[in-house]
């Protein structure tokens, strides 16, 4: 038996004008899961991410997480409930350190805005979470560098690794191999099976052998709305899907 949705969208549409970026989209994902969007340039994957998280607010329809209505909220509010978001624009502090990126994320989450004597007591706790989050996104040789002098493949892991600082209990990552050399894909993906299981992720790519690899589902956008949604076979022989594709999909 399925148990409830981690997130849940019932009916999402928003409008820009006479555009319709996103129409009438219903998607759920369940804990543990790995569940890929995709759909061609201006299918309206990005404006979805942004309806849950906050940062647009919709016509119509809900968001509910862990079972509770989040449509509305602030991005703040959502992300203390347990949701994090990677960008497609790399969004770290360069002239940190790679450590420092990640404490600062770690320290939110830990204090939850106290400072003073609380402050002094956690310091090594909050320190020992950062090194294993390092440690988990290969980032520890790294962590005394400034963050805008290591490669963009880390830039974008160190993006992550803020991510997981907050504990989240779901993980959206907005094309996380985006400019990235075949080198870098290869490890962005293996860092991504690495965490798959242990947090709940949705993830948008339009690198199609990273999301046949790594989805547990795939959910299509195509207009603004669904087209398909099944695992990765399904939506490899999916008609539909290779038609949108222009063939991309075989």
């Amino acid at each position: 038996m399925v148990g409830q949705p981690i997130l849940k969208i019932e009916g999402l549409t928003k409008s820009f004008g006479r555009l319709v970026a996103v129409k009438e989209v219903d998607l759920t994902v369940q804990p543990g899961e790995l569940k890929s969007i995709i759909g061609p340039n201006g299918a309206g994957k990005t404006t979805l991410f942004n309806l849950v998280t906050g940062r647009l607010t919709p016509d119509r329809g809900r968001a509910l997480f862990r079972g509770e209505e989040i449509t509305g909220l602030r991005p703040h509010e959502i992300m203390t409930r347990g949701m994090a978001r990677s960008f497609q624009i790399t969004n770290i502090f360069p002239n940190l350190t790679v450590f420092e990126n990640v404490r600062l994320a770690v320290q939110r989450r830990v204090l939850g805005g106290p400072g003073g004597l609380l402050r002094w007591r956690r310091a090594g706790e909050i320190g020992q979470r950062t090194a294993e989050i390092l440690e988990r996104t290969g980032l520890a040789p790294h962590r005394d560098q400034p963050a805008g002098t290591i490669s963009y493949g880390d830039q974008r892991h160190l993006e992550i690794a803020i991510c997981l600082g907050t504990e989240p209990a779901l993980l959206l990552l907005d094309e996380p191999t985006a400019g990235m050399s075949p080198a870098e894909t290869q490890a962005t993906i293996a860092l991504i099976q690495a965490l798959a299981g242990s947090v709940t992720i949705l993830l948008i790519e339009h690198d199609m052998d990273v999301v046949m690899r790594v989805s547990d589902s795939i959910f299509v956008m195509h207009f603004g709305e669904r087209l398909a949604e099944g695992d990765p076979d399904t939506i490899r022989k999916d008609p539909r899907v290779q038609e949108a594709y222009l063939g991309r999909v075989e």
